[in-house]
């Protein structure tokens, strides 16, 4: 007797094999069962908050070039624009000699650039023997956060500049101007300082004074959460920004008004909420635990001691006081973000809880691969 194949449409609902977009798929290297996990963890920024690019990008490279000017960098710096297509995450910045480099996973350079051009063979083999170099973190820098896009493209923007202004010689590591002296380390450091000052700042609050146009809103992250507490499982918010901005991003993409005009407080989404974790520390030494008071945004003095109570905002912590006061014991919590060393690394590798990670560059990258 032939056998019969047929169709997705023709099978019955209950052997029908859902097929996702490849871009919207979940890819595993460990296998994971769900009815075990008892604790569904989210970061805030890049997670839950997905920023609009090339947008974000281009307002925090904008603060950043402006801020490097008032420092006294010359003011042609102001005639770069961000390009999107430059910078990707996870590439080194080696201060001694001004280069980002592209790694494979066994420090073997597989590009080598200084400013937007690619250095030659003779001068890459005399900085790098056998394209080879091995991680020092006094050395090394690695740009392996989306936060660090615009400051990538501003280190080669800066570094190009002064390379092809000819009143400037280069030297080994750095740039020469007569007497002035300029190390690829020390350019670094400026490009470093500005982006921390930003990020104290600046670029929270324009992005809160025109959050639509910076923040994605999707109405679907709201049945998302619910869902995940439908069979008694915990959600928890954990994330390094502090109370104010927490607020007003979670407020913007959960606080949707309802057909009937009735909007929920963002809130009520989460079991438990902890802002200004400072992680990775979070996962190690921590902070001291503090209740949050939402009308003034300031956290209360001395240790929370007592058990964490929905709808209320805790401040700083440990992942040991956290679990113990929600129960966890490490296998049962998966925790959702965007940061490979802060959010995935540290959390899997000091406490033991399950992780998935957020890789939006997959949506473009495999199709390349």
């Amino acid at each position: 007797m032939d056998s019969v194949v047929l169709s997705q449409q023709e099978r019955p609902p209950s052997v029908r094999v859902h097929k996702r977009e490849t871009k919207h798929r979940i890819f595993v290297n460990r296998s994971l069962q769900l009815d075990k996990i008892k604790f569904f963890g989210f970061d805030m920024d890049y997670t839950l908050a997905q920023y609009k690019s090339p947008q974000y990008e281009e307002l925090a490279f904008d603060i950043i070039k402006t801020r490097l000017i008032k420092l006294g960098y010359p003011s042609k710096l102001s005639s770069f624009t961000y390009d999107p297509s430059f910078p990707l995450r996870g590439l080194w910045f080696d201060r001694l000699y001004g280069t980002l480099l592209k790694m494979d996973q066994f420090g073997n350079i597989l590009a080598c650039l200084r400013g937007f051009s690619f250095i030659q063979r003779e001068e890459l083999r005399a900085m790098y023997p056998n394209k080879f170099v091995k991680y020092d973190e006094k050395r090394i820098e690695i740009m392996n956060t989306l936060f660090s896009l615009p400051e990538t493209y501003m280190l080669s923007c800066i570094i190009s500049m002064f390379i092809s202004d000819p009143d400037y010689t280069k030297v080994e590591h750095g740039l020469k101007k007569g007497s002035l002296y300029m190390s690829y380390a020390s350019i670094y450091e400026d490009v470093r300082t500005a982006c921390d000052w930003m990020h104290r700042g600046e670029l929270k609050q324009r992005t809160l004074a025109n959050i639509g146009e910076y923040v994605e809103r999707d109405p679907r992250l709201c049945v998302l959460l619910d869902r995940l507490r439908v069979n008694g499982s915990k959600v928890f918010l954990l994330t390094n920004s502090e109370f104010e901005y927490s607020h007003g991003i979670m407020s913007f993409i959960l606080e949707i008004p309802k057909p009937d005009g009735t909007v929920r407080k963002w809130t009520s989404y989460f079991d438990y909420i902890v802002t200004d974790a400072r992680k990775p520390a979070f996962f190690q030494e921590g902070t001291i635990l503090r209740a949050v008071c939402q009308d003034t945004g300031q956290p209360s003095i001395g240790h929370h001691m007592g058990p964490l109570e929905t709808g209320q905002i805790y401040s700083g912590g440990s992942c040991e006081v956290f679990s113990n006061l929600i129960g966890a014991r490490g296998k049962d919590v998966l925790y959702v973000g965007d940061h490979v060393y802060g959010d995935i690394l540290k959390s899997k590798k000091t406490v033991g809880w399950r992780t998935y990670l957020i890789i939006p560059e997959l949506a473009n990258e495999i199709y390349v691969w």
